[in-house]
């Protein structure tokens, strides 16, 4: 497998420290960062971004167990997950899947997420998933290949920057 072109936010310069940014400002919300890595499994297993996948599976917080990684495609049906996380799991399929309801993020699940989290969060959810929908377009648009990332110089020096601030 190779990609079809090189990752566009990488190519024109300003645009992957740009995405990068915004998901940073997301995590300020007061959203808890394991459901924010949960929110992002679950939009990148919908949208078929390999890269993403592979990456949540390759940097997993070392306080985020396997069984919940390997459910969260199942989330609805599984044991593993907080009445907040299924709130933000079914936040995160609403926005992701927008063209398959009339009514994409009805007030059922807006009202379940705003039941749990307030409105930085709720800022906060929106915009992870947002982000995530637009990595997953791009990763998904031009073929990226996973683990190609995780190879690079690139991906060691972040995976340093992780361990650092962790």
């Amino acid at each position: 497998m190779q990609a079809q072109i090189n990752n566009p936010a990488m190519i024109i310069p300003g645009v992957r420290d740009a995405l990068q940014a915004l998901v940073k400002a997301a995590e300020q919300g007061g959203v808890p960062n394991k459901t924010l890595a949960l929110v992002h499994l679950g939009a990148s297993q919908i949208n078929g971004c390999s890269v993403c996948v592979d990456m949540d599976f390759r940097f997993k917080k070392t306080d985020e167990t396997m069984e919940r990684l390997f459910a969260v495609s199942a989330w609805k049906d599984a044991p593993y997950f907080t009445d907040a996380e299924r709130a933000a799991l079914a936040l995160t399929e609403a926005v992701t899947r927008l063209s398959d309801h009339p009514d994409p993020v009805s007030d059922e699940i807006w009202d379940e997420a705003a039941r749990r989290y307030d409105e930085s969060a709720l800022a906060s959810l929106v915009l992870r998933i947002a982000m995530t929908n637009v990595w997953n377009r791009i990763n998904v648009a031009t073929r990226q290949v996973a683990g190609e990332w995780a190879k690079s110089d690139e991906a060691r020096e972040w995976r340093k920057k992780q361990a650092a601030a962790h």
